[in-house]
């Protein structure tokens, strides 16, 4: 069991990374990773949200959707925990962290949208689920590509905030400043996770 569980975990760390690898979550990732303190608090709040989807989503899905025969509402019923977890986190971070609540502005509800959130639970309905019932350990493995998935959204925001802001030090281009060298930058960094691929194959 440890072992799978590891493997779980950092696999969607570092070799399906879900902004490297899937290409998810970029809307965030390009907006919110311009300096480093909102891009930390981004992914704490995203860490937060993919964990606790997990954790409902599956509750939702083997209690109340598998067994009414409801399956086909999978996408609605996620969306729905998804924008109330969001809600949350955001009524939280306004209380305790203003200023990480002003610098996150529209990105914090868009967690809402982010496809990132909505991959992590839709992927671990059909990775732990067989026909409708729950593979052996499916709640921990699903709890454990949560925080996975978080984990390596994080580490991809803090790369890149760190880099754009040394970035920000050296005479760029005209033509490549802001979206443009962040977008080859994201382009190279995914280049770099795919030597992982190998690193875990053997």
């Amino acid at each position: 069991m440890n072992a799978g569980i590891l493997v779980i975990f950092f696999n969607v760390v570092l070799v399906n990374n879900f902004i490297f690898s899937r290409f998810l979550g970029l809307c965030p990732y390009m907006g919110v990773s311009r300096e480093t303190k909102p891009a930390m608090g981004m992914s704490l709040a995203i860490i937060f949200v993919m964990t606790l989807a997990s954790l409902v989503t599956w509750l939702v899905y083997n209690y109340i959707l598998v067994p009414l025969n409801l399956i086909f509402l999978r996408t609605i019923a996620f969306i729905l925990v998804i924008a109330t977890l969001v809600q949350l986190v955001e009524m939280v971070i306004r209380k305790i962290a203003p200023p990480i609540y002003r610098a996150l502005g529209i990105y914090l509800p868009l967690i809402t949208t982010n496809c990132a959130v909505m991959g992590v639970t839709v992927l671990n309905v059909d990775m732990f689920f067989k026909d409708g019932t729950a593979l052996e350990y499916s709640l921990v493995n699903s709890l454990v590509q949560g925080v996975g998935a978080g984990a390596g959204f994080m580490i991809a925001m803090l790369l890149m905030s760190g880099i754009r802001e040394r970035l920000d030090l050296v005479p760029v281009p005209k033509s490549l400043k802001e979206l443009p060298i962040a977008f080859l930058t994201a382009g190279l960094s995914s280049l770099a996770f795919m030597g992982f691929i190998g690193l875990f194959s053997h």
